[in-house]
């Protein structure tokens, strides 16, 4: 079957990045005997000519479209995202008649609400590498795909619970890493890499657990070591690491970086790290094998919030784990989340007080926080009256702790402006 892959994202206000996920679809697709291409509209000017163009090209009979991200989660001035997605889709419509299918990690936070948005025909919810190629067989026979875990039908009756892959070993890591490394490497762009899907901590606030499931599943670090090989070998020296949990549990990821020591391969990578489980033989280990920059998702500097957020780290953790990157040599990015449920003056102040004590190398200071569904925070924001009990928050919403309002975005921005190294809201 003809199938043609197009990433909507355009977003290039923060990290520029590859479609990952879309590769390992492709990929994925690709070796169950299809004909796939895929299209990348991160800097398309004509978005309507690109789509046009690789529809001619192809000839589809399967089109499929990745939502990255929803919005923007910005409070300020919030950019609805999913209105890119919904434009690849009219063009679709407009030159082609094939079934249009949805899937990303934006679309799977909100399978129902964002196909009907869109007017797609299908949606993938959760991890579309074994259930798409599954979509496509059955719609090139003329059989129904509904009933497929996670696929949904606009209008159609509730979605089949989704399917986890157990072993990420067995994917077509290397056609999806072919792909992504032919497209060009510009300047601005690092190469996205993912050693492990999952994630069981359950912060109020996360969309994660809606995406990837609640189980942590990793690749081996002598394949993830293989990949990083691949990627030098065509030319692509920085990559970041998607993994929300790359230090979950550290022997991984201590592992993984005595792989790339072995093999004497130097990346230079960044990655995310909870900080609850760093130490200084994780900490010097990430050094050795090339990495320059850890970002560290700590939201508050009091205990009292932390808890409240679910988070299974203290202050004191963070303090430790800033203190070891530092030592080590390694950049630190913190970020901090103000006005969530239960903050007070008392509380931002604290938090604004640790930043000053920690001084990570730059920090990103955000007021509010975005609601979606199936978490702790959208039952606290209903409960308050934040959303009402049929919002289905597609729109983004976003809690800010009553009272605090106007005081705590005068005191963010004038915190802000004083530190080149605090990135405002």
């Amino acid at each position: 079957m003809r199938v043609l892959l197009i990433s909507a994202n355009r977003e290039d206000r923060n990290m520029v990045t590859l479609p990952l996920g879309l590769a390992q679809v492709g990929a994925a697709a690709f070796r169950a005997g299809h004909e796939v291409d895929l299209v990348d509209l991160m800097g398309a000017d004509l978005v309507r000519d690109r789509v046009f163009d690789a529809i001619d090209r192809t000839r589809p009979e399967a089109i499929g479209v990745s939502v990255r991200n929803i919005d923007d989660q910005s409070m300020a001035a919030p950019v609805f995202l999913l209105d890119q997605a919904a434009e690849v889709v009219r063009y679709c419509r407009e030159r082609s008649g094939s079934p249009i299918v949805l899937g990303g990690a934006g679309y799977s936070i909100f399978p129902g609400p964002a196909l009907e948005y869109t007017q797609a025909d299908w949606g993938v919810a959760g991890e579309g590498d074994v259930v798409f190629p599954e979509l496509l067989a059955r719609l090139e026979t003329g059989r129904d795909p509904a009933g497929l875990p996670g696929v949904h039908r606009r209008s159609g009756p509730p979605a089949s619970p989704r399917q986890y892959l157990a072993r990420l070993d067995d994917l077509p890591w290397m056609d999806a890493l072919s792909w992504l490394t032919s497209m060009p490497s510009q300047p601005d762009r690092w190469l996205p890499i993912q050693t492990r899907r999952g994630c069981p901590l359950g912060c109020a606030y996360c969309s994660t657990p809606a995406i990837e499931g609640r189980r942590i599943r990793s690749c081996s670090p002598q394949r993830a070591a293989e990949w990083i090989e691949a990627a030098l070998a065509a030319g692509w020296n920085r990559l970041f690491f998607t993994d929300n949990t790359f230090n979950l549990p550290p022997s991984w990821a201590k592992a993984f970086c005595r792989e790339l020591i072995q093999r004497s391969l130097k990346p230079i990578w960044r990655v995310i790290l909870h900080p609850g489980r760093v130490d200084e033989e994780l900490a010097q280990g990430l050094a050795e094998a090339g990495c320059v920059e850890v970002s560290l998702g700590f939201e508050s500097g009091s205990d009292r919030i932390l808890a409240r957020l679910g988070k299974h780290f203290t202050a004191q953790h963070v303090r430790r784990a800033r203190a070891a990157l530092k030592q080590a040599g390694i950049r630190t990015m913190g970020f901090l989340m103000l006005g969530v449920p239960g903050e007070t003056r008392e509380t931002v102040q604290e938090s604004l007080d640790f930043v000053e004590a920690v001084r990570p190398d730059a920090v990103r200071l955000t007021v509010g926080v975005r609601i979606y569904p199936q978490t702790p925070l959208a039952n606290w924001a209903r409960d308050r009256g934040v959303v009402g009990p049929d919002d289905d928050l597609l729109r983004p919403r976003f809690y800010l702790e009553p009272g605090l309002e106007e005081w705590l975005w005068e005191t963010a921005h004038a915190y802000a402006a004083g530190r080149p190294w605090c990135i405002g809201p």
